[in-house]
């Protein structure tokens, strides 16, 4: 007797494979989402940060030595909390200082943003050439030419 079809227990055996095949697919979607709004966030910091800090590079009125900090417009974060830190500081002086020769600063700039409850953070370095002023030469001795308390923007 030859007979056609499934029986009860092959069909529970392809029933259970099938879906533990979809939970696994489900999750691994799910997966990739998170991972893809991750990302989403951090390339849109990264290029936040490199354009802050091509304008801080060619920015004479940046103070070396001193601090600024400040937030990015949620417009262009996608309404993404976030915000920069930046930090310039006397990098090297010629050996003998002289007026308008060239000095090297370095500028330190931190990128933070919220990702849920966590703050993310990534840092760029740069250095640019700036020439030495009065204020250089006039720094007492032990203290670093150009020093300033903490200057904001």
């Amino acid at each position: 007797m030859s007979s056609r079809g499934f029986t009860l227990l092959e069909m529970l055996v392809a029933t259970t494979v099938m879906a533990v095949a979809i939970v696994g697919l489900l999750t691994g979607l799910s997966t990739t989402t998170r991972n893809a709004a991750r990302l989403r966030d951090y390339d849109r910091a990264v290029q936040l940060g490199r354009e802050r800090m091509n304008e801080l590079m060619v920015d004479p009125a940046v103070p070396h030595n001193g601090q600024l900090s400040g937030m990015f417009d949620p417009n262009q974060t996608g309404g993404l909390e976030s915000g920069w830190r930046a930090r310039v500081s006397t990098f090297e002086m010629p050996p003998g200082i002289r007026l308008n020769d060239p000095a090297l600063d370095r500028l330190e700039l931190e990128i933070w943003w919220k990702s849920g409850e966590t703050t993310r953070t990534f840092t760029l370095d740069g250095y640019r050439l700036r020439p030495i002023t009065m204020d250089d030469l006039n720094a007492p001795p032990g203290i670093q030419p150009g020093a300033r308390k903490g200057a904001q923007k």
